[in-house]
């Protein structure tokens, strides 16, 4: 992740920035108008040294009567005129306050506008993406492309372009205007700027270096926090803090590290840029009193000119740092748009087909993997590769209305035979139907709205217990949430909170406990009255009187429904209609509880593995002092 974020590109791409401009298409207006305030603005900044010029030559000097276009609208009576000038002056500078505020205030609009904009294309975008793509995408990385990369970019549309473009201006007007006075002053005015032009180089080079290791710092950081904070409570577990706040000293001395460096690179440029200006007003200040003494320049020239100096430098040390904006720019750019060009390979077909059926699902030959392996031959890497199976021509029905379960030990496949389901990954070969139809054919919504899915984790979100029941499905009524909870036995928990279901939910449940939290799981999927009933391990983190409320609940849960229970308790499906037991990706046996106990296959070693454990815990149970161990198949 953090090589990604290290990589810089050129400060201007005019692919990207096509691209970008799109963003700015609904606020033309807003953009338009800032424009003319800046060219307005940069105008302003350049005619303020003039007006001195015109005050100085016109009324102030020893040869007062020096020409100007201004002449037509200025008095010859010299108070009169230092009046006038004054408030021409003053006016000028009321202008520029206007321009600047306008400019500003638009700008600074429109770029919250086109970070909004791309933001919330980002979200649905990530909201669009198969489950493959975030295992191989980290959290951190993510957050930074919604976060971090926006943020550059609306820097770049808030000041690296306003600045870059009210610099030029300023530069262009003052340039034009110094030639025009008098070239001789305009060139000695412009000795030194070799000199600034290659301190601005190495600056930027040294800013860039500094910019691309904070990036990758600022991304390692995010990776971290992001690691640890979710892991808060192992890492506590093991008594790790200590260990955990030096690795994050260690991330965060790398950020500061190189912030120091641009820091030092900013208190060195500014300084010399500065020196070098005032050398050159010193060098105008000595070739113009010579021209002054002479009479070849008028005083106000002079002082116009030593006016000009000072404001020249300033867009050139500006023009250096907004180099920096726009590359780091370019590069969070480009990799927000490699994001949004990334497609979702899990994506309802052009031409779908509508499943109305009672809910019978078949898996047909079904082989998937969800990698592929390097194929080696004679000990060299040969060009092909292949699929790492997880399963392996798994084949089985499940009719509608009937209740099935499948156990297996850990890594047999049976949360891949949900996943592959609910379209979360595709088969490699074979076919997954419904009703008749191959998911893949299917609309992913109709798909997944027809399951409702009780999880080993249980999720939710920070809001209402009804909220989270509902989950903002406008066909959920509020009736329907409170009539599920009583049908899993958690409404009178719920009841008894002070705001009952109007109660708030801290991130991630956490103000419930396991058991509640996956009650309330059970209840949002009762409440989405679901064609089909999917539980995987749902009641393998509960306790026992959590696991016997569970247990009565899905008596009428699965009622009239295709279920299908994954559960290491054998005693949660001993009634289910067919139990389809797995073994390394494959289907081993099928039948009733009492079938599969009667051909002492895989399933009876499961039976026996756990109700042996039952049986030592009981013999335990009757000496004191003796702990009673958990019954579990795996």
């Amino acid at each position: 992740m953090a090589a990604e974020e290290e990589v810089l590109g050129k400060a201007y791409d005019s692919r990207i920035v096509r691209r970008l401009l799109k963003y700015l298409t609904p606020y033309t207006l807003q953009v338009a108008l800032a424009m003319a305030a800046i060219v307005l603005k940069a105008g302003a900044d350049v005619l303020g040294p003039y007006l001195t010029k015109t005050a100085i030559d016109k009324y102030l000097s020893a040869h007062a009567g020096g020409h100007s276009f201004l002449d037509r609208y200025l008095s010859p009576e010299p108070l009169v005129g230092i009046a006038q000038v004054s408030g021409m002056f003053l006016s000028v500078l009321l202008l520029g306050f206007v321009f600047e505020f306008t400019q500003t205030y638009l700008m600074q609009w429109t770029g919250q506008k086109v970070m909004f904009d791309l933001r919330s294309q980002l979200y649905r975008h990530l909201q669009r993406m198969d489950i493959s793509f975030f295992d191989k995408n980290p959290v951190g990385r993510l957050v930074t492309r919604v976060t971090t990369d926006v943020d550059a970019l609306n820097e770049m549309f808030t000041s690296g372009v306003v600045s870059i473009v009210e610099d030029v201006f300023v530069l262009v007007g003052i340039l034009w205007v110094m030639l025009s006075m008098s070239w001789r002053l305009a060139l000695i005015s412009f000795v030194v700027l070799p000199i600034i032009i290659v301190a601005t180089q190495v600056f930027r080079k040294s800013v860039r270096e500094s910019y691309r290791r904070i990036r990758a710092a600022i991304a390692r950081i995010n990776s971290f926090l992001q690691e640890h904070v979710s892991g808060i409570v192992p890492l506590q577990l093991f008594n790790r803090e200590r260990k955990s706040y030096e690795e994050f000293k260690e991330v965060n001395a790398q950020h500061m590290e190189a912030f120091k460096d641009a820091i030092m690179a900013y208190a060195l440029y500014y300084p010399v840029v500065e020196t070098l200006s005032s050398i050159a007003i010193a060098c105008v200040l000595w070739y113009g009193g010579h021209s002054v003494l002479s009479g070849i320049t008028t005083l106000g020239v002079l002082v116009a000119f030593m006016q000009y100096a000072q404001r020249f430098f300033r867009p050139i040390q500006d023009l250096s740092e907004k180099f920096n904006i726009l590359q780091s720019a370019m590069a969070a750019a480009e990799r927000v748009f490699k994001l949004l060009d990334t497609e979702p390979k899990i994506q309802s077909p052009a031409v779908e087909k509508d499943a109305r059926g009672p809910g019978r699902i078949e898996f047909d030959n079904v082989w998937f993997a969800y990698r592929q392996l390097p194929v080696e031959k004679d000990g060299a890497a040969a060009r092909g590769e292949e699929w790492d199976w997880i399963l392996r021509g798994v084949s089985f029905t499940i009719e509608p209305g009937e209740t099935v379960a499948i156990v297996g030990h850990t890594g047999a496949g049976k949360t891949t035979l949900i996943s592959l389901l609910l379209r979360f990954y595709d088969v490699q070969k074979g076919a997954v139907r419904i009703d008749g139809i191959d998911v893949r054919e299917m609309n992913l919504q109709a798909l997944r709205r027809r399951c409702g899915v009780v999880l080993q984790d249980p999720f939710l979100f920070s809001g209402t217990i009804a909220d989270n029941i509902k989950l903002g499905s406008a066909h959920v009524t509020r009736a329907a949430v409170e009539s599920a909870a009583e049908e899993v036995n958690v409404a009178e928990f719920i009841r008894s909170l002070p705001e009952g279901f109007d109660s708030l939910l801290q991130e991630r449940g956490n103000t419930l406990s396991t058991g509640q939290k996956q009650l309330v799981s059970f209840a949002r999927a009762l409440a989405h009255n679901p064609r089909i009933l999917i539980l995987d391990e749902a009641t393998s983190s509960v306790d026992t009187e959590t696991e016997f409320r569970v247990r009565e609940a899905l008596t009428r849960l699965v009622e009239g429904r295709t279920s299908l229970i994954i559960a290491h308790r054998l005693s949660t499906i001993q009634r289910a209609d067919k139990i389809i037991v797995m073994h390394k990706g494959k289907v081993r046996e099928m039948g009733s509880h009492q079938q599969l106990l009667a051909a002492r296959g895989v399933y009876w070693k499961l039976y026996q593995l756990q109700y042996k454990d039952q049986e030592l815990g009981a013999a335990l149970a009757a000496v004191p002092g003796q702990a009673v161990p958990e019954a579990r198949a795996d």
